[in-house]
């Protein structure tokens, strides 16, 4: 069969297994995540006064602070009905779903009861802390990617679009609404769909760590990396949900997603913070 379109690679997601133990793909992203996380904040560490042992525990609470947060903001945002009716169902993690503001929104708060434990800034160490995560956010899309989800939309004019074996229920759902796109289907398996978590990959991932290590080269107005930081992945993340598969159960609204939605908001007050820091109002000495 002739196949102008690109086939999932089709990578198992465990990359092994010792009795009923098995080992993720997923979860070695997040791992390596946390160790360069770990491995960048020391080499800086001199340079903004922070000691070892603080950068760790910064680290880790913030790392906790995106698992919980992630969590409860899956729930909240994309997923209440299913918490509705199963009030464990915020546990069930083995289900998959995890929200990127929801996990923004747990590291601020663990950030912020640090700074006031240890008297800090918090913009000071929030500065410190963002160019870290980019990288992590690049390489847990490659895990998404590995998985065969958060998949894009479907396209039939893109040369690098890709065949996703996972995408067939919501392929046929398309082609009820519109019978020309069973022809496709029983041409390829599956629609082809834009690899948005690539997209996600190389611009909040690679592009979004390139611009901030780079903004911090020189000495700025304390807020303004967390600042950028907000803006620049708000904006990157509300063009790629223009390529994404909206969540099923939630669709769109008014033809904008619900990451779009709860980027709008990162937009303006990162807007806000970049002005105010360099009035030097979000933080005095």
């Amino acid at each position: 069969m002739d196949n102008k379109y690109l086939e999932f690679p089709n990578i198992s997601p465990i990359i092994f297994s010792i009795g009923p133990i098995s080992i993720y793909w997923y979860g070695l992203m997040y791992l390596f995540a946390l160790l360069f996380a770990l491995w960048l904040a020391n080499r800086r560490s001199e340079k903004y006064g922070f000691k070892k042992n603080e950068i760790e525990n910064i680290i880790y609470l913030g790392f906790i602070g995106i698992f919980i947060g992630g969590r409860i903001g899956y729930v909240l945002f994309y997923n209440i009905q299913d918490f509705l009716n199963d009030k464990f169902y915020i546990f069930k993690v083995w289900n998959g779903g995890m929200s990127f503001h929801g996990g923004l929104i747990g590291a601020i708060l663990s950030i912020m009861w640090y700074s006031y434990y240890k008297n800090k800034h918090f913009l000071y160490i929030s500065d410190f802390i963002v160019p870290l995560v980019p990288f992590g956010l690049g390489i847990g899309r490659i895990g998404n990617f590995i998985n065969g989800e958060l998949y894009g939309r479907f396209t039939l004019n893109t040369p690098w679009a890709i065949l996703f074996p996972n995408s067939i229920i919501k392929d046929i759902e398309l082609a009820i609404k519109d019978n020309s796109l069973f022809k496709v289907i029983d041409q390829y398996g599956v629609l082809p769909r834009h690899p948005s978590q690539l997209y996600e990959m190389f611009l909040e991932g690679i592009l979004l760590f390139f611009i901030l290590n780079l903004f911090i080269l020189k000495q700025r107005p304390t807020g303004s990396v967390s600042a950028l930081f907000l803006f620049s992945y708000a904006f990157f993340r509300f063009i790629v949900e223009f390529f994404r598969e909206p969540d099923i159960q939630l669709g769109l609204f008014n033809g904008i997603s619900m990451g779009q939605i709860l980027s709008i908001p990162m937009i303006i007050i990162g807007i806000i913070m970049f002005i105010l820091s360099y009035k030097n109002i979000l933080y005095k000495k």
